[in-house]
């Protein structure tokens, strides 16, 4: 062996031995063969790849597990005997890495690192890194080239996924359109997304942004005065106090509008609970903060809409109300004269029933609007459907003995079946069916009554008659308002808002109603209602009968003081009083008067009028209230003030009883009754 190839193999015996050639030669045959042994322990272990390159002689040599973790078994690793014969595994688009890497470390010295995939015995890749040193020989020419290849396929699968991850969440943010920003309590600065800016109209490099200014600051500078203390208040909050960070607050633009954003963050701290980020997320929200406020605008214009129908329908109602008032008023102060003839008493019902029909339409129209106001509330309750039904038959057979309609009802086997419904408004409801069933019925015709059940949970009741019917051309027109269908110009009375109210009042009691007609033949109307569970068989069955002439029931003298202005009201009761001469009427036509005569007259019980002159009736009750002489008089509203609100704010006022016009002279005896007992 020559001299110079035993001085290389030596060299590379002491790189591989970490040793320097006087180690060497102190070192004995033994501790030399020890810490071989021991090296390749380390290289079979560690699962890498040791490899050195000979540049002289192009021979590759490799040490480790590298090449049989890719599936390779020796026969394999003993063919890759030179560089050339490794560029043979890697894949072919990365073969120019390795060489720029080692061009690069050779020439300039940069450090030897470079990434590149590797063919696998199965044919697919994995992921490796390579670093590795020169060695010089002593021309200064590079001789070898050492180092070790790593397996980093995981590293590449996570740094994927990560990219993967990042790319979903910027194709997530820009769909959303939204800007994304970070503060650091570092350097207390706070980093923008582009689109941050973009919302306000500015470009990365607009000359604003790049003045060198703090970004945190020039934020603060575009943000609405108004909106800079509240926003540093809710993060103050936020970082100190742990509560959520969620604001709206507007922020100048470029064209000098002012533009909404809506931020969110969520802080970051560290292990002693100290802030040390804070990262989020902007939103424009300007078009819904423009359509919030046309929706506001529309409300409030909806709401004085409402109220202006509220006003004339209470005006209208008190309007009506007053001179019909003087009509039902007059007519029941007959039912007290028994010299009339069978004639008069003939007219006097004609003109009571047409102030009947009269206050039912004012009634309707408000029921209605009531209804579209959502100010008409339910009780919703087990109900008896067959109570309540004969009860209706009771209230429209004068209508159909009128019309020689034969009324029938057929319960089947559910008398005892009961509904979840509002008692009142099932009543209601049912007579306005079974009087249209009569009034739209032919001379001599029948109107039938019949239950069955659809289904386990629900009972349907059906009004059946035996008209005209309804044509296929006005199924739509149903219900709609003041609609009756082409019967405007008839004879039958009626206001063409039942069918509505009736319609509505079944949605609000969780029901349904439908129909069928056949011209010429007749219409049904069904009712569909979920029955209840719940019952009350203690309720006692109510029953109908005519309205009687009630009986005054005080015997003594009592004085009562009626302050009003109408002088057709004022006729009214003092007609009244004069057929009782227990009772002493004395008039007040204006307040101040009345409230003068309540303290010298000293009555028994005051009738007051809402609509004075001067001062309204509860203006009035308040001074009697607050006067000792007359605070223990009851009072008696009067009025055709007959809204709901107009009725419940009398009663909290602290009348006694709060009647509405047209007076019902039997509710007036039974109040002075009332008071009596």
């Amino acid at each position: 062996m020559s001299d110079s190839t035993r001085s290389s193999k030596d060299q590379a015996r002491l790189r591989y031995l970490s040793l320097t050639p006087e180690q060497v030669e102190a070192a004995s045959p033994d501790e030399l063969r020890d810490r071989v042994i021991r090296y390749q322990r380390i290289f079979q272990g560690s699962q890498c790849g040791f490899w050195e390159w000979n540049l002289k002689s192009n021979k590759l040599y490799w040490e480790g597990e590298f090449w049989d973790k890719l599936g390779y078994d020796r026969a394999a690793r003993a063919a890759i005997d030179s560089g050339q014969d490794l560029f043979a595994f890697v894949h072919p688009e990365d073969v120019h890495l390795i060489q720029e890497a080692i061009e690069a470390h050779v020439i300039d010295g940069v450090p030897y690192n470079v990434i590149y995939r590797i063919r696998r015995a199965d044919g697919s890749f994995c992921w490796t890194q390579a670093r590795g040193l020169s060695y010089k020989a002593e021309n200064g020419k590079v001789a070898f080239l050492s180092g070790v290849n790593f397996d980093i396929s995981e590293l590449k699968a996570t740094e994927d996924k990560l990219r993967q991850s990042e790319a979903r969440h910027e194709r997530i943010i820009a769909a959303s359109n939204d800007g994304i920003w970070e503060w650091s309590r570092e350097d207390k600065s706070l980093d923008f997304s582009a689109r941050c800016w973009q919302m306000l109209g500015y470009e990365e490099n607009d000359e604003v942004l790049t003045q060198g200014r703090n970004r945190l600051q020039l934020w603060y500078d575009l943000m609405h005065p108004e909106d800079v203390p509240r926003f540093k208040q809710m993060l103050a909050e936020h970082i100190g106090r742990n509560r959520p960070f969620d604001i709206e607050y507007r922020m100048k633009a470029v064209d000098g509008r002012y533009r909404w954003i809506k931020g969110r963050g969520s802080a970051a701290l560290n292990e002693a609970g100290e802030v040390i980020s804070m990262a989020g997320s902007n939103m424009d929200i300007t078009l819904l903060k423009e359509a919030e406020e046309r929706v506001m605008l529309a409300k409030e214009g909806a709401e004085r809409a409402n109220r202006a129908k509220s006003e004339f329908l209470s005006s209208m109602s008190h309007e009506l109300r007053t001179p019909l008032n003087a009509i039902m008023g007059f007519a029941q102060l007959f039912d007290y004269d028994n010299n009339l003839s069978t004639e008069q008493l003939e007219n006097i019902r004609e003109i009571r029933k047409a102030g009947t029909h009269l206050l039912q339409l004012i009634n309707d129209v408000l029921d209605l609007a009531k209804i579209e106001s959502g100010k008409l509330s339910l009780s919703l309750e087990p109900v008896l459907p067959s109570r309540v039904v004969r009860e209706c038959v009771q209230l429209v057979q004068s209508l159909a003995e009128t019309r020689a309609v034969k009324i029938s009802v057929d319960f089947r086997k559910w008398t005892n079946t009961y509904i979840h419904a509002d008692g009142v408004r099932l009543k209601q409801v049912l007579l306005n069916l079974m009087s249209n069933a009569i009034k739209y019925n032919r001379m001599g015709g029948s109107v039938e009554v019949v239950f069955f059940m659809p289904d386990d949970g629900h009972i349907r009741i059906g009004v059946r008659d035996t008209g005209v019917g309804i044509p296929k051309s006005k199924y739509k027109e149903m219900y709609q308002p003041f609609n009756r269908l082409g019967a405007e110009g008839g004879k039958i009375e009626g206001s063409g808002v039942g069918l509505v109210i009736t319609r509505r009042l079944m949605e609000m009691m969780g029901g349904t109603i439908d129909f069928e007609s056949r011209e010429g033949q007749g219409t049904t109307f069904w009712l569909t209602f979920q029955i209840s569970e719940q019952q009350d068989p203690e309720l006692p069955a109510h029953t109908h009968t005519p309205i009687a002439r009630a009986e005054l029931e005080i015997t003594s003298l009592h004085r009562v003081l009626y302050i009003e202005d109408n002088p057709s009201n004022i006729r009214v009761i003092r007609q009244f009083c004069s057929r009782f001469e227990q009772l002493q009427l004395e008039v007040a036509e204006e307040a101040f008067l009345g409230l003068y005569k309540a303290r010298t007259f000293c009555p028994d019980v005051i009738i007051l009028d809402i609509n004075l002159p001067g001062m309204d009736g509860f203006e009035v009750l308040e001074v009697l209230k607050a006067d000792p002489a007359t605070a223990s008089i009851p009072v008696v509203a009067l009025s055709a003030n007959a809204m709901s609100f107009d009725i419940e704010r009398g009663r909290k006022a602290g009348f006694f009883e709060y009647l509405t016009k047209p007076i019902d002279i039997n509710a007036l005896i039974h109040t002075l009754n009332k008071l009596v007992s």
